[in-house]
């Protein structure tokens, strides 16, 4: 199959992408043990700079937002300058990359934050599961209720990570309001049983992520600015009992504030695609007046396909860009993907994260190197 509209370039809210492929974020734990990421980062996101966008691993925004251990921050100077190193390295080779903030909430622990408080959630239920620790899995820690205060300023702090996304080059950002993690841990009813202005109605659960946004988008340029979104995604525990008027609402709030993208997540997260009885997010991407990346078990068919009949504009592609760097020339010439293996995926060094190499016929064979 002839995927040109994969490859075909997009001009969206005054940003060129060179095509319409989409390297998606993938957590991969290779920063140091405080949070900052190095020229390991850098010759990772180089590699596989011909994506038309690139979005970075999840970012946490402070220090308690880490949801494991090796992750990353863009809460201090160290982790700017770290940052700045990739966004300088994909400048050079002609990419563009947005920075995914993000905090953890309650799928983060105690030993992550400074004081080595439980950690942040809408109310005290802890998740099933286990966390990653330097020192080994942990179950996830009953969390705390955040207060009204608190959520003010954690805002606060969603608003001071995009500052410091754009002073170490990165091109955009996107909100991460999924999987379980801090925004949609209040966006969805399933744990969320507040009775304050963050909490009960639609608008009032949405109210978290709605401030942020907003934050963002007068920080930043909402020309520049993605939120993530996976209205069938169980991590964490997640469900809603009536998801349509949820993110529908959150749809109507980002036409609103002008947002550039939403990334929605098709089907379960890592586990399926389909959902029977679950929403259908087509509902949520014909309401939404932005650019639409979807996101989740993509092939080259599936995507030009989906190109094809209007439903994105632009496709992610994740796991598969793991053991292909040249992911786009290999769509452009037809040439076979490899297969990485899991064991490889999280921590440790550069194997399984710098050294797959490109296929031999493709042109990127030759492709640079940020220390040579």
């Amino acid at each position: 199959m002839n995927h040109k509209r994969l490859l075909e370039p997009l001009a969206h809210r005054g940003l060129l992408y060179s095509n319409r492929i989409v390297f998606s974020p993938l957590t991969r734990a290779r920063a140091t043990s405080d949070g900052v990421p190095g020229q390991l980062q850098a010759e990772y996101y180089l590699q596989r700079a011909s994506a038309g966008l690139l979005i970075s691993e999840a970012i946490a925004i402070r220090p308690d937002g880490r949801g494991g251990a090796w992750t990353p921050g863009i809460y201090n100077e160290a982790q700017i300058d770290g940052w700045r190193q990739t966004t300088d390295a994909v400048h050079a080779a002609g990419g563009r990359i947005f920075a995914q903030l993000w905090h953890a909430g309650r799928l983060s622990h105690s030993s992550f934050h400074p004081e080595r408080l439980p950690p942040a959630a809408p109310a005290a239920i802890a998740a099933s599961g286990r966390v990653v620790l330097e020192s080994g899995a942990a179950p996830y820690e009953t969390p705390r209720r955040l207060t009204i205060d608190e959520i003010e300023q954690y805002i606060a702090h969603y608003e001071q990570a995009a500052r410091n996304a754009m002073e170490a080059g990165f091109d955009g950002v996107e909100i991460h309001g999924a999987h379980g993690y801090l925004l949609d841990s209040f966006l969805r009813d399933a744990i969320n049983n507040r009775d304050d202005a963050f909490g009960g109605s639609v608008e009032n659960r949405a109210r978290f992520l709605v401030s942020v946004i907003g934050r963002v988008t007068d920080c930043v340029g909402a020309h520049r600015v993605a939120v993530r979104l996976s209205p069938n995604t169980t991590a964490g525990d997640m469900t809603d009992s009536d998801p349509e008027a949820t993110f529908g609402y959150v749809i109507e709030c980002m036409n609103a504030l002008d947002v550039a993208w939403i990334d929605v997540i098709e089907g379960n997260n890592m586990v399926t695609r389909d959902v029977p009885g679950g929403l259908d997010t087509d509902i949520l991407t014909r309401a939404f007046s932005g650019g639409i990346i979807l996101n989740h078990g993509f092939t080259f068919d599936m995507a030009d396909e989906a190109l094809a009949a209007e439903r994105a504009d632009m496709i992610a592609f994740g796991r598969d860009f793991i053991a292909n760097p040249d992911l786009v020339e290999r769509c452009r010439k037809g040439l076979p993907l490899a297969t990485s293996d899991r064991s490889v995926w999280y921590g440790g060094g550069g194997e399984g994260l710098i050294d797959f190499p490109p296929h031999p016929a493709s042109s990127e064979a030759a492709q640079s190197s940020v220390s040579g």
